[in-house]
């Protein structure tokens, strides 16, 4: 059933977006986009705006992978657009469903040098699903409806439309779609079962589950599969906490034990990619759960790898009636390298040490995040202990740039996590290099009361270059930044607050203070510069 709208081209492009569950608008203001913000304001749609083009899309970003539906961003013609590419680039591996609007000079003076006049598809088009220009105002909710329609189809990912002036200032009507359900993709059965005969016929088999466990709502899935056939499970992005870490088979600390000696490698809605060793497990059979036939591994062949939705195939794993091999020992085994490892972190987070070792502010952080806490990690160096020392206990509650490794997600992240959660604590995890790509957006953060918590890992340096590159040519370059940089002050300046911590047990207090301040608060940790993550290189 269709209903039929008229407007503006912004009141038709609005009336699409609410009627697929888009409740809100990231943006910096432009002209050539003023008719999308007429129209949120005369129907009291919430908009947001920013600094930097970049932080629109990465809120937009995380408003799709926290709450599983579409996400917004409307950025002007040329710059605005170009601005938001990294941001488009960082959703496209995340398989984020993201739409990105924008501004375009007018067709009819195209050629003849226009403000901001450029073709965007042509740039767009490789990191998104999907790139239209939109001619005419009555086209708009078709192509509003079909885009945010590719968006949301596993694989999901981003899509984009542009709007030249003429377009989006006319007045015109057109009939509005109907939302198009996106239906599950059906997985060869045969394939599903030869997959769980694997799993279940293991000695030592081992999950690895991902992002696309979480944005496929297949928690209670994977829960079910992992308990019926009794296998170990290990997460990476937002399939972090999709066990709690008391369940018996969540497992984090003893991934080199469980990968260097499984038998079988079931890796689940992540792609086999360097976080992943390529997918490369010694004489482990790997088999490739993915939500898309287009997601299978093309640089390994997997002993299987069923495609289709993850609950589909999650639940007939579970269901699995075929013999089952007897995983306690292997269970027990890595339980004795899980908690030898806990022993041994718990030692380090508790460091008395001065300069402050890293651990030492996750052990802190351990105490002062609620378990439904919102973390999110912006960095290189300093994040890279949060993936050893943080330990998510819901899922949805982890953040990350991903595997493309896009530095400045920060404070974009943290307003679409304020947006999604108001009433949650919001953590953003910053190195002191990452501080100098978005970190002047708390402005946007303080001036639109959207309160959220900073901790800076200040060792004024990019640590995952100066160390590989010393080690490499015996000096380094272009790997050093100011020392003790007062970030807290840059905060304060903005309208926030904050503090610098030099001593480890200044740190809980310091961090108490941060979340009941009610503004964005910027805890400035003095780290470490010595105190390398071991993995410190990102060459791989």
């Amino acid at each position: 059933m269709t209903e039929r709208v008229e407007g503006h081209g912004g009141a038709l492009a609005l009336a699409a977006l609410r009627a697929y569950g888009v409740r809100e608008m990231f943006t910096l203001s432009g002209g050539h986009v003023f008719p999308l913000y007429d129209a949120a304001h005369t129907a009291g749609f919430p908009l947001y705006d920013v600094r930097h083009e970049q932080s629109a899309v990465f809120a937009a970003e995380a408003v799709a992978k926290l709450q599983r539906r579409p996400g917004l961003a409307v950025l002007t013609a040329g710059p605005g657009v170009t601005n938001g590419i990294s941001g488009l680039t960082s959703a496209f591996f995340n398989a984020s469903p993201v739409l990105v609007l924008g501004g375009r000079a007018p067709q009819f003076r195209w050629g003849s040098g226009s403000l901001q006049e450029m073709d965007h598809l042509p740039l767009v088009a490789p990191v998104t699903k999907h790139a239209e220009t939109v001619f005419t105002a009555d086209d708009i909710p078709r192509a509003v409806c079909a885009a945010l329609t590719t968006a949301l189809t596993p694989h999901r990912g981003p899509v984009f439309l542009d709007f030249p002036l003429e377009a989006i200032f006319s007045v015109g009507d057109a009939d509005l779609p109907a939302p198009t359900p996106v239906a599950p993709v059906e997985p060869d059965p045969d394939e599903v079962t030869k997959a769980a005969r694997l799993i279940a016929a293991a000695a030592r088999p081992v999950i690895i589950a991902g992002s696309d466990v979480y944005a496929g709502d297949a928690v209670a899935a994977l829960r079910e599969a992992a308990e019926a056939l009794q296998v170990p499970v290990f997460t990476n992005g937002m399939g972090r906490g999709a066990l709690p870490p008391e369940h018996p088979l969540a497992f984090a600390k003893a991934r080199r034990v469980a990968l260097g000696d499984a038998d079988v490698v079931v890796v689940v809605g992540t792609p086999l990619d360097f976080r992943l060793s390529f997918g490369d497990f010694g004489d482990a059979a790997v088999v490739h759960v993915v939500d898309a036939p287009t997601q299978r591994a093309g640089h390994v062949q997997p002993a299987a790898s069923p495609a289709g939705d993850l609950r589909l195939i999650l639940s007939a794993f579970a269901d699995h009636t075929g013999d089952r091999a007897d995983h306690a020992d292997w269970i027990e085994r890595l339980r004795t390298a899980e908690d030898a490892a806990r022993a041994r972190d718990a030692a380090e987070m508790a460091a008395d040490t001065d300069p402050i070792r890293p651990a030492r502010v996750y052990g802190e952080l351990r105490r002062a995040l609620a378990p439904d806490a919102i973390t999110i990690g912006d960095g290189g160096d300093f994040v890279s202990y949060a993936g050893r020392y943080l330990e998510p206990s819901q899922p949805g509650t982890w953040l990350d740039p991903g595997p493309y490794g896009c530095l400045g997600t920060g404070m974009g992240y943290a307003m679409g996590a304020r947006v999604s959660h108001p009433d949650r604590q919001i953590c953003v995890l910053m190195g002191d290099g990452a501080a100098g790509f978005s970190l002047m957006d708390v402005e946007s953060l303080v001036r639109q009361r959207l309160p959220v918590v900073i901790v800076v890992g200040n060792n004024g340096i990019w640590g995952l270059e100066k160390h590989p590159m010393r080690a490499m040519y015996g000096y380094d370059v272009a790997a050093d930044l100011q020392p003790e940089l007062r970030y807290d002050k840059v905060v304060e300046a903005l309208g926030g607050a904050g503090e610098t911590v030099a001593k480890a047990a200044d740190l809980g207090p310091a961090l108490g203070r941060a979340f009941d301040a009610g503004v964005p608060y910027l805890v400035n940790v003095l780290t470490d510069p010595a105190d390398a993550y071991p993995r410190s290189s990102n060459l791989a």
